[in-house]
């Protein structure tokens, strides 16, 4: 954790001015536990985020990408809800302008007396919310409750979040497929032939789109509104995957499922697998069910 987060925890994280915007664009100087550089907006945003759950007096502790520890609520502002949290995906792309996102999931608490972290490492089928915000051309949250998907667009004139969209559905197949091609190099075969597939397609249709934000919020609320797939598959460089599974992929699988979609790691549902430490990272495929289903295929044609 960066010396300034240090400090600022040691001060029960107190309300600070918003700097200005020029102030917070750049690097915060150091890189968060996942290894990941931090930007100084990646700081504001998770002391933002932990004081809000704090002052809620819903949370009993919380795992934040920015924090390797589990964070404990107060005594006497604890609730029965564990948070977990992505403060600022897709952070790498502030200083360019591109959208970026929020990414939650909360649980109930499961043990008894003090938090611990067998309270946050509880599988996703164990979540009752999940949700995203994306700050984009416009600022929306996407929510589910176990009820499908709904979507709530910020109305600026009233401070407010109004219902734009209810129960969302993806389609069940998309033209448009999402992953990073710079790492084909170290991709399993599996994964190139089935890229190879979508930009020639053997039955002579039309090829699917290729686009690649790099944020995931974007990139996948593009995948549910459109259909189609996005992909962060295991490779040669990061072969236990690259997404952290408790507050990027399991919020996000959770998300997709509601709204009639598929998610997997390629050997099993995402929602399914036992979190056995608060960063672990996942491969993660998610999108349209004939999309992946397809992907599906390839994997089980190379096993």
């Amino acid at each position: 954790m960066c010396e300034l987060q240090q400090q600022q925890h040691r001060t029960v994280n107190p309300p600070r001015p918003h700097p200005s915007t020029h102030n917070r664009q750049g690097m915060a100087g150091c890189v968060n536990v996942t290894g990941d550089d931090v930007k100084k907006l990646d700081v504001l945003s998770n002391d933002l985020v932990v004081n809000m759950l704090r002052a809620s007096y819903g949370s009993c502790c919380m795992v934040s990408e920015e924090d390797k520890e589990l964070i404990i609520t107060p005594k006497d502002k604890r609730g029965k809800y564990v948070v977990c949290f992505d403060p600022l995906d897709g952070s790498s792309n502030i200083d360019c302008l591109a959208s970026i996102g929020t990414i939650f999931a909360i649980y109930k608490r499961v043990s008894e007396g003090e938090p611990t972290v067998e309270d946050a490492l509880q599988p996703g089928d164990n979540m009752v919310c999940a949700g995203y915000a994306l700050y984009g051309s416009a600022t929306l949250v996407a929510l589910s409750t176990g009820d499908g998907l709904n979507f709530f667009m910020l109305d600026p004139a009233i401070g407010e979040f109004i219902l734009t969209e209810r129960n969302v559905r993806i389609k069940p197949r998309g033209k448009i497929y999402s992953v990073n091609e710079g790492y084909a190099k170290y991709f399993h075969a599996s994964v190139n032939d089935y890229i190879r597939h979508k930009k020639h397609p053997e039955d002579g249709s039309s090829p699917y789109g290729a686009r690649y934000v790099g944020s995931m919020v974007s990139d996948v609320h593009r995948t549910i509104t459109y259909g189609g797939i996005f992909m962060y598959p295991a490779n040669e460089k990061n072969p236990e995957g690259k997404l952290r599974l408790l507050y990027e992929c399991n919020p996000i699988a959770f998300l997709v499922e509601q709204a009639g979609g598929l998610a997997t790691t390629g050997t099993q549902r995402v929602l399914a697998v036992r979190p056995q430490a608060l960063h672990q990272r996942v491969p993660f495929v998610v999108g349209s069910p004939d999309d992946v289903n397809e992907y599906l295929s390839f994997v089980r044609k190379y096993q």
